[in-house]
Formats: structure tokens, C-alpha cells, sequence
């Protein structure tokens, strides 16, 4: 039964209204990052013409270029090593009989419960004890476990047929062949999905670098946009915008260059 027109409408509206709500802030932020020093400081809503002006001054004076490229850096691995270690741990839950799997797999599964927050300070402890607070590996290192990735490529895997297995086992198919030629073709849209949200994700963390990382040169976006906020000689709210703006265009290119394969994935994980 289709939707009737009336309805129709009032949906579109309501979608239309919500998307006006979200991209209100975000508009703001980059109308003020337009403005001069005294535009910016009043109500005005206006574009100015100091946009050049005030991301150069933001990246070369205030270096969010360089904390910039630590988080770029950082989520690269974090990404790359979190889907990978999601992925190998998926397939042995679903290819693989050990003892306690079933049971592993629910531990794997209560974690999804515990946020990070509520584990900062017993992964503070583990890094200061491994002598690795203040570097890249303590930004790294807790962030590679996944649950949800694991969740979400074993029920991908579930959905595979085993006949693809065990013809490729009689072929003679070690299992990093089987999981090389079969399992990562198909399970491309599972890992973009997966890879987007992890790169938002990181890209946006605070609370973490802010406890673990003292060396600004060596801190992450967020905490040095938000050193960049409090510095008393940072008085011009259109070089503060010009940052905010700045750091949003890298999740935003991301989720572009992915959105087709992020969307097939999670529309075919929702349909399994």
C-alpha cells in the first residue's frame, strides 16, 4: 500500500526540517570562518571576504596543519588495523570450532556495552605500565578492538554458503587463499562501512589524547582545536570558525568517496 499524498508530504517536510536543524550549526561555523575580526565579533550573518586569511592564519600560526596530519596518520592505522583484526576475528568464530567460542563471542559481544569512558582509567594504568603514555602507540593500541565489527562481519560470514568453503578446501585452498580470494571480495561494502565509522569516530575523539598525550606536537585534532578555543591570544572567532571548518572536510571526503559501498553494507547487514 503506497504511502497517500498528504502523508508523503508531511514526511518530506519533517526530513527537510531535521536536515535544516543539523546543517544550522554547521552553516554558522562557516559563515563566521568568512568574516574579518570586528565582523565576526558581532551578530552578523553576512559572508565576509577574510576566509583565505583566516584558514592560512589558523594553519601556519596556530599549526592545526600539523595535529591535523597526527590525526590523519593515527586514523589510518586505527582503520586499517581495527577492520583487519574485526574481520580475522569474525572468521574464526564462524569457520573455526575451539573450545569456549560460543562463550568468547558473548564476551566479545558484553564489551559492546562498556564505552570507552568507562575505561579510562584502567587503560591509562595499562599504558603507563607498558611506558607508553605520550606516544602514538597509546593512541593507537586500545582503539584496534572492535566488537561491532566483529558483530557485523560474522553475520556477513553467516550469510555466505559453506558450499564455497568446502569447494574450496577440496581445491586444495589453504585457509589464506579462502579468505583471500573469497571472503574479502565479498565482503568489500561490509569493510567501507565499517572503515567510515571508524574514521569519524577517531577523527572526533577527545577524551582519550587529551589524558595520554602531554607533547602538543603530538596531539590529536579535537584536543588542539579545542587549545586552539581557549588560547587567550586567539581572540578572533573567524580564525576559530576557519578551524571548525577545516576539520570537518576530511570525515566529510571520506564518507563521499565511500557513501555508495557504506550504505549497500549497512542495507545488507539490516536485511539479514
Amino acid at each position: 500500500m503506497k504511502p497517500s499524498r498528504n502523508t508523503a508530504i508531511a514526511t518530506h517536510v519533517v526530513l527537510i526540517f531535521t536536515v535544516g536543524v543539523v546543517l544550522l550549526p554547521v552553516a554558522y561555523a562557516f559563515i563566521k570562518a568568512t568574516q574579518g575580526f570586528t565582523q565576526s565579533l558581532s551578530p552578523s550573518l553576512a559572508f565576509g571576504t577574510d576566509l583565505w586569511d583566516n584558514t592560512v592564519a589558523v594553519f601556519t600560526r596556530y599549526g592545526l596543519g600539523r595535529v591535523m596530519m597526527n590525526t590523519l596518520l593515527i586514523v589510518v592505522f586505527i582503520s586499517v588495523g581495527k577492520t583487519t583484526l574485526a574481520f580475522l576475528a569474525a572468521a574464526a568464530f564462524v569457520y573455526f570450532r575451539f573450545p569456549l567460542s560460543g562463550f568468547l563471542f558473548l564476551a566479545v559481544l558484553f564489551t559492546l556495552m562498556l564505552p570507552t569512558e568507562v575505561l579510562v582509567i584502567s587503560l591509562y594504568a595499562l599504558v603507563t605500565d607498558m611506558g607508553i603514555f605520550n606516544t602514538y602507540t597509546a593512541l593507537v593500541l586500545p582503539f584496534l578492538a572492535s566488537a561491532t565489527g566483529t558483530l557485523l562481519f560474522r553475520q556477513h560470514f553467516l550469510q555466505i554458503p559453506t558450499e564455497l568453503l568446502e569447494a574450496s578446501m577440496l581445491d586444495g585452498a589453504a585457509w589464506a587463499r579462502f579468505i583471500r580470494s573469497i571472503l574479502l571480495p565479498l565482503s568489500w561494502n561490509i569493510i567501507a562501512a565499517l572503515a567510515v565509522v571508524e574514521f569519524v569516530y577517531v577523527w572526533n575523539v577527545y577524551l582519550w589524547p587529551l589524558l595520554v598525550i602531554q607533547d602538543q606536537a603530538r596531539q590529536m585534532v579535537q584536543v588542539g582545536l579545542s587549545t586552539l578555543v581557549t588560547q587567550q591570544e586567539v581572540n578572533h572567532v573567524g580564525v576559530m570558525m576557519a578551524g571548525v571548518a577545516a576539520t570537518m572536510i576530511p570525515p566529510v571526503l571520506v564518507f563521499l568517496a565511500l557513501q555508495e559501498r557504506f550504505i549497500r553494507g549497512f542495507a545488507l547487514s539490516a536485511e539479514r
